[in-house]
C-alpha cells in the first residue's frame, strides 16, 4: 500500500510545534551556521560582481586576452579554496549532526541541540560515506541523467542506517540503503516533488534563510519518518 504522504507530512508538522528540545530552535542555528559559511565561501572563492561585469565587457569588446587577464588575477588562492573545502566539510558533518538530532526527535529520546556536533565523533566514516556516494551517484550518471537520479535515492538511506549502526563499514551502510530503497525509489521521489514549492522558496535569497528555518525540519523530519516506517524501528500503521 502506497505510504500517505499528506499524512505523515502533517505528524512531521506537529512534531515541529510540539516536540521538545524546540525542532525550530535547533534549526535556526543550524541554518544560521550555515549562512556564516555561505558567506564565508562567497568572500574566499567568489568573484564579485564588478569583477564578472568587466569580465563581460571585455568579452563584448572582444578583448578575449584582457577578459582571460580579469579572470585569472581574480582566481582566489589556493589556501583560500582549501580553507573553503574545510568549511563545507564542517558544514557536511554538522548536516548529518542535524539529521541525529532529527531522528532523535521522531524516536523520542536523546534529542538536544548538542547532536549537531555529534557528528564529530565519526568524522572519517561520514567523510567516506560522502565520497563514496558521490562517486557512485557520478557514474551512474555518466550512463544518463534518470539512473544518476535513481542512484540518489537508491543511497539515500545510508546516512540513517549509519546513525543506526556507526559500527557499519561504509559499503555496509551502501548495501543496506539499497536494500532499503527497493521498489521505493519512485515513492521518494514523488515526496520530494511535493516539497518543491518550499525548496524553491527556500532558495531565494536573503528570505531564503528565513523559509529554511521552518522547512529544513519539515522536509528532514517526514525522510526520518519515513524511514522509520521501512525500518520497522517504530511501527506506526497510521502512514500507511
Amino acid at each position: 500500500m502506497e505510504l500517505n504522504r499528506p499524512l505523515l507530512k502533517q505528524q512531521a508538522r506537529g512534531l515541529i510545534q510540539t516536540a521538545q528540545p524546540s525542532v525550530l530552535f535547533t534549526s535556526a542555528v543550524y541554518v544560521a551556521l550555515s549562512a556564516v559559511v555561505s558567506f564565508l565561501s562567497a568572500r574566499l572563492v567568489g568573484i564579485s560582481y564588478a569583477t564578472l561585469e568587466r569580465y563581460m565587457n571585455f568579452v563584448q569588446q572582444g578583448k578575449i586576452e584582457h577578459a582571460l587577464s580579469v579572470l585569472s588575477s581574480s582566481m582566489p588562492s589556493t589556501p583560500a579554496w582549501l580553507i573553503n573545502a574545510a568549511l563545507e566539510l564542517v558544514m557536511a558533518i554538522v548536516g548529518v549532526g542535524f539529521t541525529l538530532f532529527i531522528l532523535n526527535t521522531v524516536r523520542g529520546v536523546g534529542a538536544a541541540t548538542g547532536n549537531l556536533l555529534d557528528g564529530f565523533g565519526f568524522f572519517w566514516k561520514i567523510l567516506l560515506l560522502n565520497i563514496v556516494r558521490s562517486v557512485l551517484v557520478f557514474l551512474w550518471s555518466l550512463l544518463l541523467i534518470v539512473p544518476g537520479i535513481i542512484a540518489v535515492y537508491r543511497y539515500s538511506m545510508s546516512t540513517y542506517v549509519l546513525l543506526d549502526h556507526p559500527e557499519y563499514g561504509v559499503m555496509d551502510c551502501i548495501r543496506e540503503s539499497k536494500a532499503l530503497t527497493a521498489g521505493r525509489k519512485a515513492e521518494l521521489f514523488k515526496l520530494d516533488l511535493s516539497f518543491f514549492g518550499w525548496l524553491l522558496l527556500s532558495s531565494l535569497p536573503y528570505v531564503g534563510y528565513l523559509v529554511s528555518v521552518w522547512v529544513t525540519p519539515y522536509y528532514t523530519l517526514t525522510h526520518a519518518m519515513y524511514y522509520e516506517r521501512y525500518c520497522g524501528n517504530v511501527p506506526r500503521p497510521e502512514y500507511l
